[in-house]
């Protein structure tokens, strides 16, 4: 089952059989202080850091989110897509809680956009579907409701189950374009979580077949040394079925991680990728020390 996703000139494929999309995380003030009163300024300068360093990470597609404290965050969304899209030409996700932003974001996208995200809430089902089905958009999904985030896998299951029988058959959303979000919670609070996370993506793998992403950064909130924690924790989820995540791309150890993961669960045909980056590497060593 393969997602595609869009930009106005290129094409990116999710799917088990493909490689591991990195969807860069970085275009989002949440903790970020200064870029907070930046936004608030109306300055999007840093955005244009935010594209180079996480292109040259090796982002597949970029998460746009500008949903700061007291700011036009649709106003805002609507800038920053037509910057980051005259920046580079990765497709983008279009990542808000308010609908009014998402709809200026989906609007504004020149291409097919990820839209993170829904709920199994049926008022945000309601409110969000519509949309994503009118701009021909693909949906991240959180198996969460009014009255809980779920701790068993097999409640978080059945409510990805709702999402996809609500999109596909009260919205006529195809299921190729549904992305479950399988819960990364943090395992500072509980070390038991990550499991419960993995079990969740085989079971979902199992029964609904679809793409799945995750916000892989939270995992290792609140704990020491996080590049390491991503680094061990996005292969693994990889080996259960995970097939993209909202992810540090500016992280050698993390991006590599998932690269040798992918070469070693046959994603990358003859190791192609692995050794192209490998080569890259030397060259870019190469100049470094003759710049010395």
């Amino acid at each position: 089952m393969h997602t595609v996703l869009k930009s106005a000139s290129k094409e990116v494929v999710i799917g088990h059989d493909q490689p591991f999309c990195i969807i860069g995380e970085r275009i989002n003030p949440t903790g970020r202080k200064l870029f907070q009163e930046q936004l608030r300024k109306g300055d999007l300068s840093r955005v244009d850091i935010d594209v180079a360093d996480q292109l040259a990470g090796g982002a597949m597609a970029l998460d746009v989110n500008m949903g700061a404290p007291l700011v036009d965050e649709a106003g805002l969304m609507v800038q920053a897509v037509k910057l980051v899209q005259g920046l580079c030409d990765l497709p983008l996700c279009i990542d808000s809680s308010v609908i009014e932003a998402l709809d200026a974001g989906l609007r504004t996208y020149e291409g097919k956009a990820l839209v993170n995200s829904v709920t199994a809430e049926d008022e945000r089902l309601d409110a969000i579907l519509p949309l994503v089905k009118a701009h021909g958009a693909a949906i991240i999904a959180l198996p969460n409701d009014e009255e809980e985030i779920p701790e068993e896998p097999a409640r978080r299951l059945e409510l990805a189950r709702k999402i996809v029988e609500v999109a596909t058959g009260t919205y006529g959303i195809p299921v190729e374009d549904i992305l479950i979000d399988p819960l990364a919670m943090p395992i500072g609070a509980d070390t038991s979580l990550v499991n419960r996370t993995l079990e969740t993506i085989h079971l979902v793998r199992e029964e609904l077949g679809v793409n799945m992403t995750l916000g892989a950064s939270n995992v290792s909130f609140g704990m020491p040394e996080r590049h390491v924690l991503g680094a061990c924790f996005l292969p693994m989820a990889m080996q259960a079925g995970l097939t993209s995540a909202i992810m540090d791309a500016r992280s050698p150890e993390i991006v590599r991680a998932v690269k040798a993961a992918d070469l070693l669960l046959d994603h990358d045909p003859w190791g192609a990728n692995w050794i192209a980056e490998h080569r890259k590497r030397e060259a870019e060593n190469k100049r470094e020390a003759e710049k010395r």
